[in-house]
Order: structure tokens, then C-alpha cells, then sequence
């Protein structure tokens, strides 16, 4: 068989990847350097070439989209389907898993997936049924807690003991929601990847089936694998140890959601008959923009090590813009891009980072102020919003009657008036009978245990669900998704408000009509409800983005991932806040913040300009900054520096130099100058606001610190 098309493009080190023999394997792929194709190629090859059953290949992603992705390019390589083949998220495949295996699982056949939110609401119910103050004990302290010792692979039970009150109080909280969770057959995210790896380690013939049936297990994005993931792996791989990951440690930036940059440090050692290779080609950025990212990077110790490099031109020299502050420094980044897009660049190319969400606001002021359209990147997803989370919880309760995170979610939405006190009857109640509250519910209204509104409004909400119960037995899919949503009211109540959010809400929930449409069932076993029921838990957080028009894109570093742009800023590169202080005050985490900045850099491909200013106004707060370490780290032949002449103004304000704005009121003064006041004393003209009589100039006193002052009355004298 002439497997020659599936080398046909790559280059030397990307075709010893693909064609490595079975083994441990470690692809190091630098950014931009084409690890898809080779993982797609990998598999083509063990099918085509090695004569490999799709069914014995495990091919593990980080979001749903990118397993889609890769399937359909390995089809398009074979020409065949793959369907047999597992191929999805670590939390995807662990539901599979379980959804095959509930029993040897100890899970109900028709347990339900927690969302982030509705995990809080359980956890909530933990505290209230053990009488603990959620003002001393935050909900989402506490789900930290459970899901970082479940990521370590470690339940209640087998954490140890100590005699801090602290940990014995949270020990507690863990327990009473593992006890609520098995109750109403709930699973967190967290639980999916730990209940698998439990699975598997403890039934030694399901271990034996699925260590002989997956030969070849490839995993994307190595880098970014929590504790349980890899352990999860490394049980996977059994005798064969055929697991070809591939990453990249200097784009290791998740830490703070538990990823461990040291499973792809500590690879080799674990296996150490492992074939490395190292893809450094880049097919993204230019010559200059690479040698720059490289030079930041290298100042980072114990890297598995690598060069990016490419064969295409240096390209223009990284632009450094130092901006009087955070307005003048937008105002320059507009500007840029307005360039851009009037020399026939799209705007749709141009991404605009930073380190903090909250630097967001004032580049959202200027471009609203220039109608320039633009678009915040990583907002709430389509299933992550509240509208949706409630139309789904009305599916799930007419569906699963005991599930009471449900409940408690829709049991007044809309409102119908069923207030705070009548629910803690109702949760109380299912406490002490050890039942769910919907038949809590039930078994207080045959005892007539409400006032007279409350009892007519949760009997109303009884037969509501009831009803729709009914409804949904015989209707396919979308007709299900309607029927909801007119018995639940939810788009009527939405609709009725004439505000835009209002429609915005009701248009989503129209449009989960047509996701039920779209939607193929893979689980046959499970039914279409079930089954998309179980999708929209897992999409949460991470579906596709909407389509926009040609906009500007702004967003965090760390959503920048995996993505490129022509032209690139990365903005706010000063001490304290990129990086981060968090980051500096702890040990190990500036080289995760320098690996952070390495990212932000190789998502340029033609331009990358960065940036920082010398008064930043944040939180709340205005600062006199220093310029962050990274920049000291690149060489200065690499960058071309540009320093504003215009002073700092406000969205809406005309522009103007600094000393020509105050010709007017103060002449002979401008930004730099000494000057003295007659309360304060002396300091320096640091920055100007405004022009003539509404003119405000801000000094650095030496002693009296930095003050605005109105120019015209400020009694400014020259030094």
C-alpha cells in the first residue's frame, strides 16, 4: 500500500515523529510548528501503515472541537470513517467510560453530570445540612478544595486526619457532598476523571480489557495534564507503554487550575526507553517576533529545551510603545489598527491581550468612542449561560424527578413567588427523610405543611412537571426542547421584556431549538434527551465561538491560546501586573508567568507591538509603574521603541501634545518639568488632561505624592 501521502509536506523532524516505532514517545511541538498534523498523520500512519484497528486507538484532546477537528482531517487522510476509534476529551472519554461500565462504577444507569454552577448549589445544600455559615465557609473555597484533592486522586476519606478545625470543617463539607452526590446519582467534572481512573484500577479484568484493546494511546496538549489525568494515562498504557503525547512545556500556563508542567518534565524519566523529538520549525511568526519570544523564554530553568526558527523572512522589528499611561497606551493601539484596516487589513486579524480582564475597560471605551466594533473573546459560552442553564434543568427534572439541583434552580424560575422560607421547609424536610425534595415536596403538600400561597404555588410547579413529563414521552428531540419551553414560560417571561438583554436571552433560547436539530446522538443506549443532556454538560465552558462580524478581538493571555493573528498586542507589560504580583510573591510561579508572556508573543504572525505605561490607573488605583522584567530580557537590537509625544486624555477628548495643551494656561511648562507649589512643594509634570481653562496637570510630588491639579489655579512655579 502506498502510504506516501501522509509524509507528503513534512519536514524532516515532523516525519521522524509520525514514523516513530511503537513506544513511549515525546513530541516537543514549539508553537506554530504544526503538532496537528503530525498527530493526525501519526494516526493515519499506525492505521495505514502498521495495518492498526482504528478501534485500538485512543486519541486524547483538551476541548471537544479540537477532537472534531482531527477527525475529520484524519478521514480526509484515509478516506474512511473512524468512528470506532475513541477520540475526545479526557472528561469525555471518563464519561464514556462510566456510562458503559455505572454499574462496576457503583453508579446509577442514568446519572447526571454536574456544571460548575450547579456543583456550587449542591455544595451549598452540604453546608446548610450541617448548620455551617456560608460567610465563614465560601462555597467556592470549598469547591476548590474538593476538586483539587479529587484531581490529586484523593476522597474524603483518604485524606488524613489532623487536629486544625479548619481542615476537619472542610474534611466534613467534602464528605456530606460526596454522600449528596451519590444519593441523587450526581457526578462533577472532577468526579468523571476520578471515578475512571478508580474504575480501571480496581477491576482488574476491565484493566486487563482495556490495557489489551487500546494498543496506541496519543494525547495533544501533554503540557496542560493534571495529576489524575496522567495517572489515568500511565494505568491506560499498561505493558505496551505505546503513549505518543505531545507539548510543549514552554506553553505550560495553567497552573492555577491544577495542570502540572512537570508530567511533560518528568516523561522521560518515567519511561525511559522514550523517543523525543523536537519540532522548532515554525510555520506561524516571523524571523524577529520568534527571536524575541525565544530570548524571553531561555530565561527560564529546567526546559526540556528547543529553538523556534523559520525559513520565511525577519519580518518587520517588535514595536515597544511606552504610553503616559493605560488611556494614552489604548489610544496608540487604536490608532495602529485603524492604520491597519485603511491599508486593507482586516480587523478581525488584530488581538488585543492582556494579563488582567480588567484591563479590558479602557480599550473598550476607545474603541466604543472611535465605532470601532470589537468583540471580548472568552465571554459565557452558549451553554454556560443562566437562560440556558435553566431551560436545561427544567429537561433534567422532568426527566430525573430527584435530581434537587434542578429543582432548586427552577423551582422559581420564573418567579411564582415560592420564597427562601418555604424552600428551607422543603430541604429540611428531604434531610431528615432522606428523600429528594421533589417528593419532599409532595409529601408536605398532602400534609397541607404551607401557607395557602405557597402550597397553591408548589402544587402549581408539581403539575408543571408532571405535565411535561408527559409531553416529552412522545416527541423527538427538538420537539422536546419546545415543548419545554413553553410549559416552563421561560421564553414568554423573556420575551415580555422589551430590553435588549431581555431578547438577547429569549434568541438563545430559541436557538437551543436548533441545537437540538443539529444534534447527532452517539450514545444510542442512552437516548436522544439523555444523551444531549449529557452534551450540553460537557460543552459547558467550551463551546464554539458565535459568528461576529469583522471586529477587533480583545482577551486574556491565557484564552489566547491556540490562536493566531496577523497583527498582535500585547499590552500592560509592566512590574506587578504582567507579571502578575501574585506571581512574583510566589516561588515557581514567574516562570509560568514568563511562559504566559512566551504564549501571548508566538500568537503573532506578521506584527507584534508591546506595550506598557509609565501611570496606570487599575482597580481602582493609579500606580507609577516600572517596565516588566521581560522586556529586560529581550535584546534591545530586537525592538524598535517608540515613546509617545502626545499627552494622556480621556475617551471623547480631543488629542494634542502635551506642551502645546499647556501653552495656554502655563507657558514654558511641559511633561518632565521641575516645578514647585507653594503647599506641596516640589515635583515633576508627569502627565496633562484636557485642554484651556478645563486644562488638569498631575505632579509628582516628592513629598506630597502624585496630585491633579487644575492648571489654571494650580500656582505652579519653575524650579
Amino acid at each position: 500500500m502506498d502510504v506516501s501521502h501522509i509524509f507528503d509536506g513534512l519536514n524532516d523532524a515532523q516525519r521522524d515523529a509520525v514514523a516513530l516505532e511503537p513506544g513511549p514517545a515525546l513530541i516537543i511541538a514549539g508553537a506554530g510548528s504544526g503538532k496537528t498534523r503530525v498527530l493526525t498523520s501519526r494516526i493515519a500512519w499506525l492505521v495505514e501503515g502498521l495495518n492498526t484497528s482504528p478501534l485500538s486507538i485512543v486519541a486524547v484532546t483538551f476541548t471537544n472541537k479540537a477532537a472534531r477537528e482531527m477527525q475529520h482531517r484524519i478521514e480526509e487522510m484515509l478516506g474512511v470513517p473512524v468512528g470506532g476509534m475513541w477520540m475526545g476529551t479526557f472528561h469525555g472519554l471518563a464519561h464514556r467510560l462510566l456510562r458503559y461500565h455505572h454499574e462496576e462504577a457503583g453508579l446509577q444507569k442514568d446519572f447526571q453530570i454536574l456544571d460548575s454552577d450547579d456543583q456550587l448549589r449542591l455544595i451549598k445544600r452540604a453546608l446548610k445540612e450541617l448548620a455551617l455559615d456560608e460567610a465563614y465557609w465560601p462555597a467556592k473555597q470549598i469547591q476548590w478544595f474538593i476538586n483539587s484533592h479529587k484531581e490529586e486522586g484523593q476522597r474524603a476519606a483518604q485524606i488524613a486526619q489532623t487536629q486544625d478545625l479548619q481542615q476537619q470543617t472542610l474534611l466534613a463539607v467534602y464528605e456530606k457532598y460526596e454522600n449528596l452526590c451519590h444519593r441523587f446519582g450526581l457526578v462533577d467534572f472532577s468526579e468523571l476523571l476520578l471515578r475512571a481512573y478508580e474504575l480501571i484500577r480496581n477491576n482488574e479484568v476491565l484493566q486487563q480489557r482495556y490495557q489489551q484493546r487500546f494498543q496506541h494511546i496519543l494525547v495533544d496538549e501533554f503540557q496542560d495534564t493534571n495529576s489524575i489525568q496522567y495517572e489515568w494515562l500511565k494505568l491506560l498504557a499498561g505493558k505496551h507503554k505505546n503513549l505518543f503525547v505531545v507539548g510543549d512545556d514552554d506553553q505550560s500556563i495553567y497552573g492555577w487550575r491544577g495542570a502540572k508542567v512537570e508530567n511533560i518534565l518528568q516523561f522521560e524519566k518515567d519511561f525511559p526507553t522514550t523517543r523525543t523529538v523536537r519540532l522548532e520549525q515554525n510555520y506561524r511568526s516571523t524571523g524577529n517576533i520568534l527571536a524575541a519570544a525565544n530570548a524571553v523564554i531561555e530565561q527560564n530553568s529546567g526546559r526540556l529545551g528547543k529553538k523556534l526558527w523559520t525559513a520565511d523572512s525577519d519580518g518587520d522589528p517588535v514595536q515597544l510603545y511606552t504610553a503616559y499611561n493605560e488611556t494614552d497606551e489604548a489610544r496608540f493601539v487604536i490608532d495602529r489598527i485603524r492604520e491597519w484596516v485603511n491599508d486593507g487589513g482586516e480587523r478581525a486579524q488584530t488581538a488585543i491581550l492582556y494579563r488582567s480582564n480588567a484591563q479590558s475597560r479602557v480599550f473598550e471605551e476607545i474603541l466604543l468612542d472611535a465605532g470601532m466594533p470589537y468583540r471580548v473573546y472568552g465571554g459565557l459560552r452558549f451553554f454556560e449561560r443562566a437562560e440556558i442553564k435553566d431551560a436545561l434543568s427544567y429537561l433534567r427534572l422532568a426527566s430525573s424527578r430527584d435530581n434537587d439541583v434542578a429543582f432548586e434552580r427552577i423551582v422559581n424560575t420564573p418567579t411564582r413567588g415560592i420564597g427562601n422560607t418555604t424552600l428551607e421547609k422543603v430541604r429540611a424536610h428531604a434531610q431528615t427523610q432522606q428523600i429528594s425534595m421533589w417528593e419532599a415536596t409532595r409529601q408536605m403538600l398532602a400534609q397541607k405543611s404551607f401557607a395557602a400561597r405557597a402550597h397553591s404555588a408548589l402544587d402549581a410547579f408539581i403539575e408543571l412537571i408532571e405535565e411535561l413529563g408527559l409531553q416529552l414521552e412522545d416527541q423527538d428531540l427538538p420537539g422536546q426542547i419546545s415543548a419545554m419551553l413553553d410549559a416552563s414560560g421561560l421564553l414568554e417571561h423573556h420575551k415580555k421584556d422589551k430590553g435588549e438583554r431581555a431578547q438577547a436571552r429569549a434568541e438563545n433560547l430559541e436557538e437551543l431549538v436548533s441545537a437540538a436539530r443539529n444534534f447527532s446522538v452517539e450514545d444510542e443506549d442512552l437516548g436522544p434527551l439523555s444523551s444531549f443532556l449529557s452534551h450540553a454538560a460537557l460543552e459547558a465552558g467550551e463551546g464554539q465561538a458565535e459568528e461576529w462580524e469583522d471586529c477587533v478581538q480583545l482577551m486574556s493571555l491565557h484564552s489566547a491560546k491556540g490562536l493566531e493573528f496577523d497583527l498582535v498586542f500585547l499590552t500592560g507589560l509592566e512590574e506587578g501586573l504582567f507579571p502578575h504580583q501574585r506571581s512574583i510573591d510566589e516561588p515557581g510561579r514567574l516562570e509560568e508567568e514568563r511562559r504566559l508572556c512566551y504564549v501571548g508573543m508566538t500568537r503573532a504572525m506578521k506584527h507584534l507591538y508591546l506595550s506598557h505605561a509609565e501611570v496606570r490607573r487599575l482597580y481602582g488605583r493609579e500606580n507609577y509603574t516600572s517596565p516588566s522584567r521581560f522586556l529586560d530580557e529581550i535584546p534591545e537590537e530586537m525592538l524598535n521603541v517608540i515613546r509617545s509625544t502626545r499627552q494622556s486624555v480621556g475617551p471623547g477628548q480631543p488629542t494634542s501634545s502635551a506642551p502645546a495643551a499647556l501653552a495656554d494656561t502655563l507657558p514654558g511648562f511641559g511633561v518632565g518639568h521641575l516645578v514647585t507649589h507653594p503647599k506641596f512643594g516640589e515635583g515633576v509634570i508627569m502627565n496633562v488632561e484636557g485642554q484651556g481653562e478645563y486644562a488638569r496637570v498631575q505632579v509628582n510630588f516628592s513629598s506630597a505624592g502624585s496630585k491633579w491639579l487644575v492648571a489654571a489655579y494650580a500656582n505652579l512655579s519653575a524650579v
